[in-house]
């Protein structure tokens, strides 16, 4: 039997796998680097970052929430929900119009959005139901309100009619989220760890706002400050995180249409607007809420994309003060 040592080649390590093994290692080192440098979270969002912020700030039992409560204070109240991404400011024209028309206009920053807490939370449409119950509670409105959602706030205000119908006179749906998109980033997304390395890598620093001008039928339309004023959320801890799980629990998730079917069931005054050019929010989306809730009044705004009541006010902003006129006293 032959127990001689083998050859000192035998025993090292293959030069093809020593390769292998250090391009691992540079790629990983690679990997961390770009996610570190792309990271645009790098300042807490606290008081003195707040310190210069429009509008007003209010404890709720879930964090603070950015608001503004605005016009004549006799005026009927319309409640303003916006969607995945942008704060409030995104009502900035339709605020305007309500005002002069005589409404009381609240709207506010969901949490994990704008100046608002980005609590470690499921964001899912029972978290951000409550955060509006929480808000009203918190502001002493007792009288039932008109609610206003668009794109993801579409299905939180109705959600929010559906689990407190005392509380709302009439609801506004503009372009609202219904069935889950079906392309390659949202299955990505999903993956741990590897969605949560794309949303600091790619998601936030390239595609929010890329899919900001995307949003846009004409983009020249597009307020001149408006990438301005939505990189400030980005630099705040958190901004990821309640994106990312919004993302996975309400846009991925078909848990808008059975808010719709249960809308449907009651006999709740709603306008449903919708820009006939919208990019994410197809016609076929459209026609399934409908099917839904077929007593909605329903208009289409043409030459308009996702964000119609942006691109087109002087369309949009009429047909919803006629209905609020119509409904919300």
């Amino acid at each position: 039997m032959n127990t001689s040592p083998a050859p000192p080649s035998s025993r090292r390590t293959p030069r093809a796998v020593k390769i292998a093994l250090g391009a691992l290692a540079f790629g990983g080192v690679l990997l961390a680097a770009l996610y570190v440098y792309l990271d645009m979270e790098r300042a807490p969002l606290d008081e003195q970052a707040r310190a210069q912020a429009p509008g007003q700030f209010i404890r709720l039992p879930d964090g603070v929430t950015h608001y503004e409560f605005s016009g004549p204070e006799d005026g009927p109240i319309v409640v303003l929900v916006h969607g995945v991404s942008t704060p409030y400011f995104i009502w900035d024209s339709t605020t305007q119009a309500l005002r002069e028309a005589g409404f009381r206009v609240l709207r506010y920053d969901l949490f994990g959005r704008g100046y608002s807490d980005r609590p470690d939370a499921a964001y899912d449409l029972p978290f951000f139901a409550k955060q509006l119950d929480d808000l009203l509670t918190a502001l002493n409105i007792a009288e039932p309100v008109n609610v206003a959602g668009l794109s993801m706030g579409g299905p939180i205000a109705t959600a929010f009619a559906n689990r407190h119908p005392e509380r709302v006179r009439s609801l506004i749906l503009i372009d609202p989220l219904v069935l889950p998109p079906d392309n390659a980033i949202a299955k990505i997304i999903e993956i741990p760890w590897l969605g949560e390395y794309l949303m600091t890598t790619a998601v936030v620093p390239f595609v929010l706002l890329q899919s900001q001008r995307e949003d846009f039928h004409r983009p020249e339309r597009m307020p001149a400050d408006w990438e301005t004023r939505y990189r400030v959320q980005l630099q705040y801890e958190g901004f990821r995180r309640g994106l990312l799980a919004s993302v996975r629990n309400i846009i991925n998730k078909d848990v808008a249409m059975p808010e719709y079917k249960a809308l449907g069931a009651t006999d709740l005054p709603t306008l449903l607007l919708w820009g006939a050019e919208d990019k994410t929010i197809t016609r076929d989306d459209i026609e399934a809420l409908r099917a839904a809730a077929p007593a909605v009044q329903f208009h289409v705004i043409e030459d308009a994309g996702h964000l119609p009541h942006v691109e087109r006010p002087e369309v949009a902003n009429p047909l919803i003060i006629e209905f609020l006129n119509a409904y919300a006293n």
